[in-house]
């Protein structure tokens, strides 16, 4: 009853996206999610030494990152565990910083300089765009609480997807083009083995989550 207490604003916007989930009014933050996905693929192609061509994303809440060379395992496991970490962070922080509107306001422009260096298609350069100067209209206009609620959603929204994501696109649909399906052609395995392995960690980080990292009390 202490933990609901202490938290209980974090589970009001977790029951209003989850009610909202299958309605459009979502969808910007549901695109939002796959953007991180495809940017935990271009972050993890960078850190292994690859090369980016292309990002890019699609009205269907589909993606993909075109590179040369890297590691193929960590480019392809961090597609869903990647944006997870993405999530968190941006959780954590809007949670113990008081930098919302800098942390808010550098995702925005980091949105703008993915899409004029490596985003080639309408869509995807139009969302990018948008969302990324929304971000920063928001950071600098709408205050500190406001930033500080952005973030919470944006976080939330990942934190919680990617579990599902991993079920449904490896386990659920295992003969689905996914990156363990990938992975499992690449390296070895099956797409059900890589997915069921992603999910356990994905498991693991957010029970953390739960009860280490919001601390004992998150509400604003």
């Amino acid at each position: 009853m202490t933990y609901l207490r202490g938290h209980w604003q974090l589970f009001v916007i977790l029951g209003v996206v989850f009610a909202l989930w299958q309605t459009p009014v979502v969808w910007p933050l549901k695109m939002l999610v796959v953007y991180l996905h495809e940017l935990s693929h271009a972050l993890a192609t960078w850190a292994t030494g690859g090369r980016v061509l292309e990002l890019s994303l699609s009205p269907a809440q589909g993606g993909h990152v075109i590179s040369l060379g890297g590691n193929r395992f960590v480019i392809l496991t961090a597609g869903y565990l990647g944006s997870l970490v993405l999530g968190i962070a941006l959780l954590i922080a809007a949670l113990r910083s008081t930098a919302d509107r800098l942390i808010l306001g550098l995702f925005g422009a980091g949105m703008i300089a993915v899409t004029a260096l490596f985003v080639r298609d309408l869509f995807a350069a139009a969302f990018c765009l948008g969302t990324g100067a929304a971000l920063l209209a928001i950071a600098r206009f709408a205050g500190h609480r406001v930033s500080d609620l952005v973030l919470r959603v944006i976080g939330l929204s990942s934190v919680l997807y990617v579990p599902y994501d991993i079920f449904d696109d490896t386990i659920a649909r295992r003969t689905a083009r996914s990156d363990a399906y990938m992975l499992a052609e690449e390296i070895g395995g099956s797409a059900a083995l890589w997915g069921g392995i992603w999910l356990i960690l994905s498991v693991l980080l957010l029970v953390w989550v739960l009860r280490r990292g919001l601390g004992a009390q998150s509400n604003l």
